[in-house]
């Protein structure tokens, strides 16, 4: 199943965004010198197992890339999404 939500890039709140049904998912980071700490990865329960996190991840990575900037994964998710997608370790 293909997902396909808007991603919202909250630089205020250091965060990527997903706004779905009502609910808030989002990846925040903290940003050291253009290096993105991706220290949490929230999905709320009423959107679970929907791939959400999954989906949030690779669109928050992909503009990252665009933006040319790197990551430092803190979040276990993140950890664990860059190992499943060795493509994304060049932002390392």
């Amino acid at each position: 199943m293909e997902i396909d939500y808007k991603l919202v890039h909250n630089e205020a709140e250091c965060q990527y965004e997903y706004h779905i049904e009502g609910h808030l998912a989002r990846l925040i980071y903290e940003n050291e010198n253009g290096v993105l700490h991706i220290t949490h990865t929230f999905v709320p329960e009423e959107l679970g197992g929907r791939g959400i996190a999954g989906a949030l991840t690779k669109d928050a990575l992909d503009d990252i890339e665009k933006r040319s900037l790197k990551i430092m994964p803190e979040c276990s998710y993140t950890v664990a999404y860059v190992e499943k997608h060795p493509e994304y370790k060049r932002l390392l």
